[in-house]
């Protein structure tokens, strides 16, 4: 059934599968769950996602794999992984009769659509082919679902009064994702103690509730590893304080933001600030900045790239990526050499480098006869500045290096496992993008690989996040990102 699709939400997750209701012996009843092309694709390990429960792969699923694992990309590689795995359960029996793989006794079984004379859909497409068996099984009275990531195959199947569902494992509820920093109403001797102690212990905010965006009291969040904390005055809204909790210590620091400009930056508003404290943080490995367009994600990276970079020389180089995926209808081959095609990918990445470069963004104040273009190109040709989509990116192995990653929401959680995986000694690494602009047809704000890792990365000693939400780019982007 093609690639992996978009899909949308389903009422019944199947990450941890429905167990069943109990039958009158009190036993659990067996699901069948088919799946479609498209979910092996986006997670290759969903065969062995169903417990006690028997996977169903149609025949004609398989030979879509066969189509797609000659493919030089993830889905190509998805689709070898499965085959490779069907390979070794098929030396344990006849995959046809279904083949046992855990103590729980799932199994995966491989099952041929043979249509029936009252099939109502043309039985030679492979979409209404894989249907068919979980038409077939529900036809005899099992519990058949049928688990796809194609919003239209599953109205097919409801249609057809076949259950189905999308497949669901790893999935993020992103409307409560982890935003990075919480707002505490407190005493205004809290605040003063922060500042003048330089430090405050967790214990003294135990008491205090936490205050949504509407301004509503809520019960006290547990305050996690490089979280940040506004304090607001209970008795007067225009005293305030920033901390962070310091990795995993207990107690809070305070935070104030840079004092000078990072590479002709300052931070515009408390997000940034919190944005700015973990970038320049080298003790924070991974940083994660989500937000939309023209929040200051990009820019504030490469700022901090470049300073630490160019400035400070903590790192070697910096390294800029991005997928290639283009918005829109694509335009097909680019002439040229591999990095003249880049350029024009890379270009977003080019026009804030250019900014921080250039007389305004003020980042020199050694005098330079060079234009902006000319400082560019030598910092790349001498390998301090390296662009890069994120394909070369696999297999190395990086260290010492400043790495930003462009658009990571448009990476499935594989890719996103693949690229962090890639990090050597004395690297750290920033992901950056917006999980309400998706240009990949394969994923949604709950499946990208950028909000899995910020939400499995939440408390972790070594990793910060921060959600902005106020655009800073110019009036008018902020007008066109509120109403437009």
């Amino acid at each position: 059934m093609g690639g992996p699709r978009s899909a949308g939400r389903s009422p019944s997750a199947t990450a941890s599968p429905a167990t069943g209701r109990p039958s009158e012996e009190g036993q659990q009843v067996r699901k069948h769950f088919v799946l479609d092309t498209n979910v092996l694709l986006h997670n290759p390990n969903a065969i062995f996602k169903f417990d006690e429960h028997e996977v169903v792969i149609p025949l004609m699923v398989i030979e879509e794999l066969d189509r797609f694992k000659k493919n030089n990309d993830e889905t190509g590689r998805n689709a070898r992984q499965v085959i490779r795995a069907l390979d070794r359960l098929r030396e344990a029996g006849p995959l046809h009769e279904g083949v046992v793989w855990n103590e729980q006794g799932g199994s995966v079984r491989i099952m041929r659509f043979e249509p029936a004379p009252s099939w109502e859909l043309q039985a030679d497409k492979a979409d209404n082919s894989i249907i068919g068996v979980a038409h077939a099984l529900h036809a005899r009275g099992l519990r058949a679902i049928f688990i796809s990531k194609d919003i239209n195959a599953r109205v097919k199947c409801d249609a057809l009064g076949v259950p189905a569902e999308d497949f669901e494992a790893g999935r993020i509820e992103s409307d409560w994702l982890h935003p990075g920093y919480i707002t505490l109403a407190v005493p205004p001797d809290l605040i003063d103690d922060l500042y003048d102690e330089r430090q405050l212990p967790l214990s003294r905010l135990e008491s205090f509730p936490s205050v949504a965006p509407d301004g509503t009291a809520q019960a006290t969040t547990t305050i996690l590893a490089n979280q940040f904390v506004v304090l607001v005055d209970a008795t007067d809204s225009s005293h305030t304080g920033l901390a962070r909790r310091l990795a995993d210590t207990s107690h809070l620091i305070p935070v104030t933001g840079p004092r000078k400009p990072v590479f002709g930056v300052l931070a515009r508003n408390v997000q940034q600030t919190m944005a700015l404290d973990l970038l320049l943080d080298d003790e924070v490995k991974i940083v994660s900045l989500i937000g939309p367009a023209g929040t200051g994600k990009t820019l504030l990276a490469i700022a901090a790239g470049l300073q630490k970079t160019l400035r400070e020389e903590r790192f070697d180089k910096l390294l800029v990526a991005r997928p290639i995926m283009p918005l829109g209808r694509d335009i097909g081959y680019l002439p040229g050499d591999k990095d003249e095609k880049l350029s024009l990918w890379m270009q977003p990445i080019f026009d804030n480098i250019t900014y921080l470069l250039s007389t305004r963004g003020g980042s020199s104040s050694e005098p330079d006869s060079k234009s902006t273009e000319q400082r560019l190109d030598q910092l790349i040709a001498g390998g301090k500045i390296i662009l890069e989509p994120i394909t070369y990116i696999r297999g190395r192995s990086i260290p010492h290096q400043f790495i930003i990653v462009d658009e990571a929401q448009n990476l499935s959680p594989h890719e996103v496992k693949t690229i962090v995986s890639r990090v050597g000694d004395g690297t750290k690494i920033v992901l950056c993008g917006d999980i309400g602009q998706i240009d990949s047809p394969y994923l949604d704000a709950a499946s990208n690989g950028l909000a899995h890792l910020i939400e499995r990365m939440k408390g972790q000693r070594i990793a910060g996040h921060v959600t902005l939400s106020k655009t800073e780019r110019s009036e008018l982007a902020s007008l066109a990102a509120e109403i437009l």
